[in-house]
């Protein structure tokens, strides 16, 4: 609990800096913080893949429409819409929470290495550098590139829930089925991806703990 205070009130004050080293007065250093951050990304994927689902099933309800109340159809499309918005947002702002603390800790590991005496421990450290950055950036890009994939979905989403909103007939359930498929086909697309970045995030969670 000391830790989620303490966190709540420094993001606030808007200072990482100050944040990490609260933190780590604590005994919570940025390694951990880092590990944490990457598991709030991964939920956050999961999460967004199941709300994509979500939302491709309503269309598919709507594409099935057989008589009834087409304006509580409408309704339920645009609330899978926003909640899929707010979905990759969050999904987004894990990312960038990654970055920031990853970016933070490899300074720190960078400035650490001239105070080593020993120069085999420190070109150790320095190759351990290395590749925790090359791995890191790996799965960053992994990342990136399955949220990337959210953006082009959800412009789909909202050209659906505009065009059923403006043309709340027959006619516009039809023109909203005959993109059916190509958008099922990209929220495959999409949790593909994010099952590989999920993985792949998995791996560097494990090397970041060796």
């Amino acid at each position: 609990m000391k830790y989620l205070l303490l966190a709540f009130t420094l993001v606030l004050g808007g200072c990482q800096s100050a944040y990490y080293s609260a933190m780590e007065q604590v005994g919570y250093h940025k390694r951990e913080i880092l590990t944490d951050r990457v598991e709030d990304a991964q939920e956050s994927q999961e999460d967004a893949q199941e709300q994509f689902s979500s939302a491709l099933e309503q269309l598919q309800t709507l594409v099935s429409f057989d008589g009834g109340d087409l304006e509580a159809v409408y309704d339920d499309v645009r609330s899978e819409y926003l909640a899929s918005e707010e979905a990759a947002n969050e999904v987004r702002s894990r990312i960038d929470a990654i970055d920031d603390v990853a970016q933070a800790l490899f300074v720190e590991w960078q400035d650490e290495l001239e105070q080593y005496q020993s120069a085999n421990l420190r070109r150790d450290s320095q190759k351990q550098l290395s590749a925790t950055q090359r791995q890191y950036r790996s799965m960053l890009q992994s990342m990136n590139r399955a949220a990337d994939k959210m953006d082009p979905i959800l412009a789909k989403l909202k050209d659906n829930e505009l065009y059923l909103k403006h043309n709340l007939n027959a006619k516009a359930v039809m023109a909203i089925g005959n993109e059916f498929d190509g958008l099922k086909r990209e929220v495959q697309t999409l949790i593909k991806e994010m099952n590989s970045a999920i993985a792949e995030s998995d791996q560097f969670i494990q090397a970041l703990g060796n």
